[in-house]
């Protein structure tokens, strides 16, 4: 049995082991996979798993050893299911294994617009805090937690224990959900989506990507916000209009965005976004939490073990 890892080091960039993979088969692993290099790569493999390289129709026209795909990610958007579905090939993911470290991204840049903890540190290392004439000084006004409302779109996993921190902090928790009311915890209140835009003082996305949510935050959407509102995106870039996001702060109509996703990853220097000081990105890591990357592993290896078996676990 031929496994081959297409892109296997942002997952496992060393400090974790495949050795539990390969008591199941001959396992290649590349750290890296351009486009044009995906199917000569593969081209002996009955197994692939694949965290970013694209396996479209075309690619699986051109792999007719390839029974399995495993997808080291949540997300699957980057395997053509449908073209999988035709040809037997079957698709698995690895679900909810980074909610806690994503749940904890978020609550990371809140606090970094709300209390700027680096800014007074780098500041400080600098002898701003030794030269002051008063015994503490502050460059930002400090915004409490407690009391806001919270607003989440999308109520899986994730946003769900978001939900949960959001509530611990004291804040008032609204949700846009299809979850109806009578399920949802107390703490949590169902609303519209303009509910949740107009109303806010924080709105964090949780839904996935669809034709729909396209742009979800768009020019009109920031109409509707609070200028004093913080948005934060951890789940598909997308689902932001970057260069409206970009004007809105510009304009002072939005208060700060904060971001692990963005449209095009990694961005081009030219992305309005980046220009912009009230702006706030990690390079795409809430999911990478060294026990979040375990968990990942492990699940993948599992799925592998389970379709080897004849009982296929997670599938797509």
């Amino acid at each position: 049995m031929n496994i081959v890892i297409l892109d296997g080091f942002t997952a496992n960039p060393g400090d974790l082991s495949w050795e539990e993979l390969k008591e199941m088969g001959n396992v290649t692993v590349y750290d890296r996979t351009s486009p044009s290099e995906t199917v000569a790569r593969a081209a002996e493999a009955d197994i692939v798993l694949t965290n970013k390289v694209v396996i479209g129709r075309e690619e699986m026209a051109r792999l007719s050893r390839l029974k399995y795909i495993g997808v080291l990610a949540t997300g699957y958007n980057v395997v053509d299911i449908e073209a999988a579905h035709e040809r037997g090939i079957t698709v698995t993911n690895v679900p909810a294994y980074s909610t806690e470290s994503v749940a904890q991204m978020v609550f990371a840049h809140l606090l970094t617009v709300t209390n700027r903890t680096e800014h007074y540190a780098i500041a400080n290392r600098e002898g701003r805090w030794s030269s002051n004439l008063d015994f503490c000084y502050w460059d930002f006004p400090h915004m409490e937690l407690s009391g806001k409302v919270f607003g989440i779109v999308g109520l899986g996993n994730i946003g769900q224990r978001v939900a949960t921190i959001a509530n611990a902090f004291g804040m008032r928790v609204w949700a846009f959900t299809s979850k109806s009311q009578n399920l949802l915890p107390s703490y949590v209140v169902k609303k519209s989506l303009t509910e949740i835009f107009s109303e806010c003082d924080v709105v964090s996305l949780h839904c996935p990507l669809t034709p729909d949510t396209r742009h979800l935050i768009d020019s009109q959407t920031l109409r509707q916000m609070k200028p004093s509102a913080i948005l934060i995106n951890t789940g598909r870039g997308p689902l932001v209009d970057d260069q409206a996001v970009a004007d809105a702060l510009a304009e002072g109509r939005l208060a700060a965005f904060c971001a692990d996703v963005l449209t095009e990853e990694p961005p081009k220097a030219s992305n309005p976004l980046l220009s912009q000081p009230n702006a706030f990105f990690t390079p795409h890591i809430a999911w990478a939490s060294k026990e979040a990357r375990i968990r990942l592993l492990h699940v993948a290896i599992h799925n592998v073990r389970s379709f080897l078996s004849g009982h296929p676990q997670n599938v797509v």
